[in-house]
């Protein structure tokens, strides 16, 4: 008898799944959090589920001392010492340069040819489920789950 997920294959055009590989981006980034990932997009859905989740953090608006500021530089701040010593003008004017940067990069990807098995461990697989306005991208795989999780450990570490 064969595992499911072995035998499961992922059309590159499922909307419900978003796979990435794993890589660097050409440009560094500090505050855009997509280009803090080593998470590359691998389909043009993918890559839209990306545009999507950045438009959300954009278009949340916070306010910093009177001046109103993205979500990514909200998040950036909150976590990034050597960002709290940036003066807002200069954080807004990263933020956009460094959003236009993630965009051109998305633009240039090249992406996977053919469909991919469901328990792959080439590649980060999340299911992505819908919940209230947003979409929540899962773990699909035994794979991508000990990657997500390692990744949270890290996060945690540079909070504490």
């Amino acid at each position: 008898m064969t595992n499911e997920k072995e035998d499961t294959l992922i059309n590159l055009d499922d909307m419900n799944y978003a796979i990435y590989k794993l890589g660097n981006w050409k440009t560094e980034y500090k505050i855009n959090l997509i280009g803090l990932s080593n998470e590359i997009p691998l389909t043009e859905n993918t890559k839209d589920h990306v545009i999507f989740s950045m438009n959300q953090i954009r278009n949340s608006e916070f306010d910093f001392n009177g001046t109103p500021v993205n979500g990514f530089i909200a998040l950036a701040y909150g976590t990034n010492p050597n960002i709290q010593k940036m003066p807002v003008n200069e954080l807004i004017d990263l933020e956009k340069q460094e959003f236009d940067n993630i965009m051109d990069e998305l633009n240039d990807l090249e992406f996977l040819k053919n469909p991919i098995k469901l328990d792959d461990d080439e590649y980060l697989i999340y299911k992505l489920e819908e919940e209230c306005h947003i979409r929540k991208a899962i773990p699909a795989n035994e794979f991508t789950l000990a990657y997500h999780n390692a990744e949270i450990e890290k996060l945690k570490k540079q909070i504490d």
